[in-house]
């Protein structure tokens, strides 16, 4: 186990530590202005000095981050089912799809809140947006593309469209969907804080799309920082989480086939 950890998490440390001490002693060398580049001592301290605000903020942006991947998770794998049952309709369907791929977000997002109003729900959408077609694409694939010899056993014994569904379908496209859920848990944090930046809660209740345009508004460089600091923690973060629920997802999945 110790090895482990040390061959999977000391490396991105120690890298961590050659790129902090590189910006420090360019800063240094070179006598950047703070305001321009800070220090990373300056912007550890202003993180500390506003780790209250940068804590809350955090826990907003992961909420609609959350939300977000919540719904991308279960409107992509139910319009996934949909597209599964014919090819007729994943051809006239799909190319609309890849519309949620293709458009550029921030062109998306001012209509988002033009529909839905500033505040909470725009950014669950925003985030939704940017997070489900990975999980739609991958869901898909993994329905469709199943084994053609197991379909056609499961023809043989007269099984129903559903009983091929739910025992042969389904099973057999989880590991599609965790993989494309891997991916959207990245993406969901970025379309959550993009959302924050069209569609923020404002001063009472900010995220960090909030804190970071008010940062750059006023030009403090450490706080900005910080805050892209920590909003790459918190995709970290939920990246990792939802890798440990899709190694026990599999986990569970291939327990059956052990006990035989």
């Amino acid at each position: 186990m110790i090895a482990r950890l040390s061959k999977n998490v000391l490396p991105p440390l120690a890298f961590l530590a050659i790129v902090v001490v590189g910006w420090g002693l360019v800063v240094r060398g070179f006598a950047l202005p703070s305001y321009l580049v800070p220090s990373p001592v300056a912007v550890f301290l202003e993180a500390w000095a506003s780790r209250s605000d940068l804590g809350h903020a955090s826990l907003v942006t992961l909420a609609g981050a959350l939300c977000g991947f919540g719904l991308s998770l279960v409107l992509g794998t139910a319009v996934a089912l949909v597209f599964a049952q014919a090819a007729w309709i994943r051809a006239s369907l799909f190319p609309y799809a890849i519309f949620l791929q293709t458009v550029p977000i921030v062109a998306v997002a001012p209509l988002i809140v033009i529909w839905f109003g500033a505040g909470f729900p725009s950014v669950v959408l925003v985030s939704f947006v940017l997070s489900v077609f990975p999980i739609l694409s991958n869901a898909v694939t993994g329905l469709v593309r199943v084994d053609p010899e197991l379909l056609e056993l499961f023809q043989i014994h007269n099984a129903t469209r559903w009983q091929i569904l739910t025992k042969l379908r389904l099973p057999h496209a989880v590991p599609m969907v965790v993989a494309g859920a891997k991916v959207s848990s990245g993406l969901t944090v970025i379309g959550a804080i993009v959302g924050e930046f069209f569609a923020g809660y404002g001063a009472q209740t900010p995220g960090l799309g909030y804190l970071i345009l008010q940062s750059s508004g006023q030009l403090r460089t450490e706080l900005l920082f910080a805050c892209v600091a920590a909003s790459t923690l918190l995709g970290l973060s939920v990246f990792l989480a939802t890798g440990l629920v899709a190694r026990l997802v599999l986990a569970r999945l291939d327990e059956p086939g052990r006990r035989q």
